[in-house]
Protein backbone atom coordinates (compact mmCIF):
# COMPACT_ATOMS: atom_id res chain seq x y z
CA UNK A 1 0.00 0.00 0.00
CA UNK A 2 1.24 3.50 -0.71
CA UNK A 3 2.10 5.79 2.17
CA UNK A 4 -0.11 8.63 0.87
CA UNK A 5 -3.15 8.93 -1.38
CA UNK A 6 -5.11 11.96 -2.50
CA UNK A 7 -8.75 12.24 -3.48
CA UNK A 8 -10.88 14.94 -5.06
CA UNK A 9 -14.61 15.50 -4.73
CA UNK A 10 -17.17 17.76 -6.40
CA UNK A 11 -20.91 18.26 -5.95
CA UNK A 12 -23.56 20.74 -7.01
CA UNK A 13 -27.25 21.07 -6.11
CA UNK A 14 -29.93 23.56 -7.18
CA UNK A 15 -31.80 25.76 -4.75
CA UNK A 16 -35.36 24.83 -3.83
CA UNK A 17 -38.08 26.30 -1.66
CA UNK A 18 -39.20 24.80 1.63
CA UNK A 19 -35.94 23.25 2.81
CA UNK A 20 -33.30 24.49 5.22
CA UNK A 21 -29.83 25.27 3.85
CA UNK A 22 -27.24 22.95 5.38
CA UNK A 23 -23.58 23.31 4.43
CA UNK A 24 -20.76 21.48 6.15
CA UNK A 25 -23.25 20.19 8.70
CA UNK A 26 -24.13 23.76 9.70
CA UNK A 27 -27.53 25.42 9.29
CA UNK A 28 -27.09 28.57 7.20
CA UNK A 29 -29.64 31.39 7.33
CA UNK A 30 -31.13 31.63 3.84
CA UNK A 31 -34.69 31.59 2.47
CA UNK A 32 -33.98 28.55 0.25
CA UNK A 33 -32.29 25.21 0.79
CA UNK A 34 -30.81 22.78 -1.70
CA UNK A 35 -32.72 20.08 -3.57
CA UNK A 36 -31.53 16.52 -3.13
CA UNK A 37 -32.38 13.05 -1.85
CA UNK A 38 -30.56 13.61 1.46
CA UNK A 39 -30.22 17.03 3.10
CA UNK A 40 -28.29 18.01 -0.07
CA UNK A 41 -25.23 19.27 1.82
CA UNK A 42 -22.94 19.84 -1.19
CA UNK A 43 -19.88 20.46 0.96
CA UNK A 44 -20.13 17.18 2.84
CA UNK A 45 -20.95 15.33 -0.37
CA UNK A 46 -17.75 16.65 -1.97
CA UNK A 47 -15.79 15.69 1.17
CA UNK A 48 -17.26 12.17 1.13
CA UNK A 49 -16.32 11.72 -2.52
CA UNK A 50 -12.79 12.96 -1.86
CA UNK A 51 -12.34 10.58 1.10
CA UNK A 52 -13.76 7.57 -0.71
CA UNK A 53 -11.76 8.38 -3.85
CA UNK A 54 -8.49 8.71 -1.96
CA UNK A 55 -9.10 5.34 -0.30
CA UNK A 56 -10.00 3.73 -3.64
CA UNK A 57 -13.53 2.96 -2.45
CA UNK A 58 -15.63 4.45 -5.23
CA UNK A 59 -18.00 7.36 -4.72
CA UNK A 60 -20.93 8.61 -2.70
CA UNK A 61 -23.51 7.31 -5.17
CA UNK A 62 -22.14 3.79 -4.90
CA UNK A 63 -22.22 3.78 -1.10
CA UNK A 64 -25.39 5.81 -0.54
CA UNK A 65 -27.57 5.52 -3.67
CA UNK A 66 -30.47 7.94 -4.00
CA UNK A 67 -32.59 4.98 -5.11
CA UNK A 68 -32.60 3.70 -1.51
CA UNK A 69 -35.32 5.09 0.73
CA UNK A 70 -33.14 4.84 3.86
CA UNK A 71 -31.13 7.83 2.65
CA UNK A 72 -34.13 10.08 1.95
CA UNK A 73 -33.69 13.26 3.99
CA UNK A 74 -30.72 11.85 5.92
CA UNK A 75 -28.22 14.29 7.40
CA UNK A 76 -25.07 14.22 5.29
CA UNK A 77 -23.08 14.28 8.54
CA UNK A 78 -24.32 10.70 9.07
CA UNK A 79 -23.19 9.76 5.57
CA UNK A 80 -19.77 11.29 6.30
CA UNK A 81 -19.52 9.30 9.56
CA UNK A 82 -20.35 6.10 7.72
CA UNK A 83 -17.90 6.78 4.87
CA UNK A 84 -15.15 7.69 7.34
CA UNK A 85 -15.76 4.44 9.25
CA UNK A 86 -14.91 2.57 6.03
CA UNK A 87 -11.79 4.63 5.40
CA UNK A 88 -10.24 5.11 8.84
CA UNK A 89 -9.20 1.51 9.46
CA UNK A 90 -6.45 1.79 6.85
CA UNK A 91 -6.02 5.55 6.56
CA UNK A 92 -5.73 8.66 8.70
CA UNK A 93 -6.48 12.16 7.50
CA UNK A 94 -3.41 14.18 6.56
CA UNK A 95 -5.43 17.23 5.60
CA UNK A 96 -8.60 18.32 3.87
CA UNK A 97 -9.12 21.48 1.83
CA UNK A 98 -12.61 22.38 0.60
CA UNK A 99 -14.20 25.25 -1.30
CA UNK A 100 -17.87 26.19 -1.43
CA UNK A 101 -18.84 28.03 -4.61
CA UNK A 102 -21.91 30.19 -4.05
CA UNK A 103 -23.06 33.60 -5.19
CA UNK A 104 -25.48 33.64 -2.28
CA UNK A 105 -25.59 33.59 0.68
CA UNK A 106 -22.34 35.08 1.94
CA UNK A 107 -20.64 32.33 3.92
CA UNK A 108 -17.57 33.86 5.56
CA UNK A 109 -19.18 33.85 9.01
CA UNK A 110 -20.01 30.13 8.71
CA UNK A 111 -16.85 28.50 7.33
CA UNK A 112 -15.15 28.21 10.73
CA UNK A 113 -18.08 26.25 12.16
CA UNK A 114 -18.18 24.08 9.04
CA UNK A 115 -14.50 23.21 9.38
CA UNK A 116 -14.93 22.48 13.08
CA UNK A 117 -17.90 20.20 12.38
CA UNK A 118 -16.03 18.25 9.70
CA UNK A 119 -12.96 17.90 11.94
CA UNK A 120 -15.18 16.64 14.77
CA UNK A 121 -16.88 14.01 12.59
CA UNK A 122 -13.49 12.81 11.30
CA UNK A 123 -11.84 12.93 14.72
CA UNK A 124 -9.18 15.16 13.18
CA UNK A 125 -7.37 18.19 14.56
CA UNK A 126 -9.01 21.46 13.57
CA UNK A 127 -5.87 22.57 11.73
CA UNK A 128 -6.17 19.55 9.39
CA UNK A 129 -9.44 20.86 7.91
CA UNK A 130 -9.70 24.04 5.84
CA UNK A 131 -13.01 25.32 4.46
CA UNK A 132 -13.33 28.45 2.34
CA UNK A 133 -15.98 30.04 0.15
CA UNK A 134 -15.92 31.94 -3.11
CA UNK A 135 -18.33 33.29 -5.73
CA UNK A 136 -18.33 33.10 -9.51
CA UNK A 137 -18.65 36.89 -9.84
CA UNK A 138 -22.11 36.48 -11.30
CA UNK A 139 -21.10 33.99 -14.02
CA UNK A 140 -22.98 30.77 -14.84
CA UNK A 141 -25.68 28.91 -12.93
CA UNK A 142 -23.98 29.55 -9.59
CA UNK A 143 -23.55 33.24 -10.39
CA UNK A 144 -27.24 33.52 -11.28
CA UNK A 145 -28.08 32.14 -7.82
CA UNK A 146 -29.50 28.85 -9.11
CA UNK A 147 -27.53 26.64 -6.73
CA UNK A 148 -24.34 25.94 -4.82
CA UNK A 149 -21.32 23.78 -5.65
CA UNK A 150 -18.40 22.52 -3.60
CA UNK A 151 -15.02 20.91 -4.17
CA UNK A 152 -12.79 19.03 -1.75
CA UNK A 153 -9.31 17.56 -1.80
CA UNK A 154 -7.97 15.21 0.87
CA UNK A 155 -4.63 13.67 1.67
CA UNK A 156 -4.77 10.33 3.43
CA UNK A 157 -1.81 8.73 5.20
CA UNK A 158 -1.48 4.96 5.48
CA UNK A 159 -1.79 3.96 9.15
CA UNK A 160 0.35 0.86 8.63
CA UNK A 161 3.23 2.49 6.77
CA UNK A 162 6.46 2.67 8.71
CA UNK A 163 7.95 6.11 8.85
Amino acid sequence: MPQYRIGQGFDVHPFTEGRPLVLGGVMVAHPRGLAGHSDADVLLHAVIDALLGAAGLGDIGTHFPSSEAQYAGIASSELLRSAWAEVEGQWQLGNLDATIIAQEPRLSSYVGAMGAHIADVLGAPLEAVNVKATTTDGLGVIGRGEGIAATAVVLLENREQER
